[in-house]
């Protein structure tokens, strides 16, 4: 969740063909030495007949998902000097490639792009943003961040090849804020006296609240009206949920209770409850 920046690095050297990941890569990012191949020769790049050497820097963080298919591959292209490289430092990247070189969207974009923005606040670095098309809306929910959707690989060559803006990436527009979410209404609720009382005082105070019970007892009939007696969520406290939710599903802002699975027992559900952030 914590969205740690990945540094690639792509070095060539003479001898036998190899192409080696190391620095802690899942079985996803192993895989990515196919993808990446493939979708270089299917877009007339010449693959280097080389020992390539890539490395995912840190070394001690494992890394995982197809996100690091299009910096490998733009690494690939850069060392081999088949496309220039001297803008790659204002730029952040992530995308998974098709076998024909198109960008497929990734899992976590938002939670990518809050983290890198957070940073350039603090370090003073600028960065564009370079993610498939399909996850440019959610990332621009940062609205301060540049992003710069794309839809293949031959996209982001053109745009560091580009002579004239014509032919470079266009920066993508935030659609408009949604209006904001609106929750059954805690006043619906007929009877569960004590439950309300606590639910209530819970919500004044700031409290994170763990509803256990039988099925069929209204626990979850009381969890989606938690939101509607809550205070409006900060710019900042919506970033933070949907940063977080996009790990699994689409990011939004809206606030959502959290479910254990029924066979969980109640010291796990305690351990769950326990780590949860009150929003």
């Amino acid at each position: 969740m914590q969205a740690p920046q990945v540094t690639v690095e792509v070095h060539l050297a003479n001898g036998l063909p190899a192409f080696t990941i190391v620095g802690l890569p899942e079985t996803e990012v192993k895989e990515s030495k196919d993808r990446v191949r493939a979708a270089l020769q299917n877009a007339r790049f010449e693959f280097p007949a080389k020992r390539i050497t890539v490395n995912l820097a840190p070394a001690d963080l494992p890394k995982e998902s197809g996100r690091f298919d299009l910096p490998i591959a733009l690494g690939i292209l850069a060392a081999s000097e088949q496309m220039p490289a001297d803008q790659f430092d204002d730029y952040e990247f992530a995308g998974e490639l098709s076998l024909s070189g198109a960008l497929r969207p990734v899992r976590g974009a938002l939670a990518m792009t809050y983290a890198m923005h957070q940073a350039s606040a603090n370090d003073g670095r600028r960065r564009i943003f370079i993610l498939p098309r399909a996850s440019a809306d959610e990332a621009a929910l940062v609205s301060e961040a540049t992003i710069f959707p794309a839809d293949s690989l031959l996209q982001v060559c053109a745009h560091f090849a580009a002579r004239d803006d014509n032919s470079r990436l266009t920066r993508h527009l935030p659609t408009p804020k949604p209006e904001p979410a609106s929750y059954p209404d805690f006043a619906d609720v007929k009877g569960q006296l004590p439950a309300r009382r606590a639910l209530e005082i819970a919500a004044a105070g700031g409290h994170s609240i763990l509803l256990v019970g039988p099925p069929g007892t209204g626990k979850s009939m009381l969890a989606v009206r938690i939101p509607g007696i809550l205070p409006a969520m900060s710019d900042l406290e919506a970033l933070e949920a949907a940063a977080v939710e996009s790990l699994t599903r689409a990011a939004s802002s809206s606030r959502k209770p959290r479910g254990t699975h029924p066979s969980a027992s109640y010291r796990a559900a305690l351990a769950y409850a326990d780590r949860l952030p009150c929003r």
